[in-house]
């Protein structure tokens, strides 16, 4: 147990002499550090800005729900937009349930992602598709 005390002992003491003869060594060694460090060196190699990764565009194209045409909800019809929706989802072999509720699941599913960011008048197309789409395949409003 003495022999622990006294290596305790000797580390902390060999570790303040080498701290201690470190920083009396060289002073200016020091300052070139410091001015390294404010230059800005390190600012400039930042790492390059990630791509956003749209998580939404991935659940649209890759996702079990459809395959849906491109720019579909970009028509300027309703009826063309219920009209592809049904297409594609009776159509697709890789939705889980029906045809009307994949179909009526990613339009909503579009308008929700959308957001604040979707336009009045481009919401209200998109809404009239739904009712659109429940005609199509013969659902009661």
């Amino acid at each position: 147990m003495a022999k622990t005390v006294t290596r305790r002992k000797r580390t902390a003491a060999s570790k303040s002499r080498g701290t201690h003869a470190r920083k009396a060594s060289s002073k200016s060694t020091a300052r070139r550090a410091s001015a390294r460090k404010s230059s800005g060196r390190h600012a400039k190699t930042h790492h390059a800005k990630r791509p956003v990764k749209k998580w939404s565009k991935h659940v649209t194209e890759k996702s079990d729900a459809l395959d849906l045409k491109k720019n579909i909800f970009k028509l300027d019809s309703p009826k063309a937009i219920a009209r592809s929706l049904k297409r594609s989802a009776e159509e697709s072999h890789r939705r889980k349930s029906d045809p009307y509720r994949s179909a009526m699941s990613m339009l909503v599913f579009y308008i929700n992602r959308a957001g604040k960011n979707l336009p009045a008048t481009r919401r209200k197309k998109l809404e009239a598709a739904k009712d659109e789409l429940r005609k199509a395949f013969g659902k009661a409003a």
